[in-house]
């Protein structure tokens, strides 16, 4: 069983991924940037970390196509965020908390090793044959899969009045889509 919040499961495509985006979105884009400036955006998070935090987990706010450029950056420079707070002080205090001891340097190396799994997975079948939930939110930036389904045939998909950040702006209503998906006897 596979559960999935906001991206869906990607075909693999005919070029890398870091490519691929750099095509479309070009090389200032952050994930492309990431890959191609080891490091740089890693130093300008960790010192901004809480501004960083802060203005990442929004809500509310206008929906809008992607910034160019640097938008990680550009988060953790800013000194005014848009839309309201995601979470109290206290809790993101424990996010912050957590990205102190550890820096964004793992967390970034997740789109650092795109092109690496585009590599790997070249000669695996693309479909997932588990059953799998993908829960979307219905003001989120990244957009829903048209051809979802070609790829995961037994996926179910629950989409929640929210942005991206499906778990902060709805704990209790993604929690019970997952609890449900589980068990269906326990759908209300």
């Amino acid at each position: 069983m596979v559960t999935a919040l906001s991206l869906p499961y990607q075909e693999r495509g005919e070029i890398p991924w870091v490519d691929f985006i750099e095509s479309f979105l070009g090389s200032d884009q952050y994930i492309v940037h990431f890959n191609r400036h080891p490091g740089e955006a890693d130093a300008v998070l960790d010192k901004n970390r809480l501004q960083f935090l802060r203005n990442l987990y929004r809500k509310n706010e206008p929906i809008k196509a992607p910034e160019p450029g640097m938008a990680m950056i550009n988060l953790a420079m800013a000194e005014t965020s848009a839309g309201e707070p995601l979470m109290s002080d206290r809790e993101l205090a424990v996010f912050d908390t957590a990205f102190e001891t550890s820096g964004f340097t793992s967390s970034i190396n997740w789109y650092r090793n795109l092109d690496r799994n585009w590599h790997l997975l070249a000669k695996t079948n693309p479909v997932i044959q588990h059953s799998a939930l993908m829960i979307y939110g219905d003001r989120d930036l990244v957009p829903k899969s048209p051809n979802l389904s070609d790829f995961v045939p037994n996926v179910e998909v629950v989409t929640l009045h929210c942005g991206h950040w499906i778990q902060q702006e709805k704990p209790e209503e993604t929690t019970q889509a997952i609890v449900n998906w589980l068990d269906p006897k326990n759908a209300t």
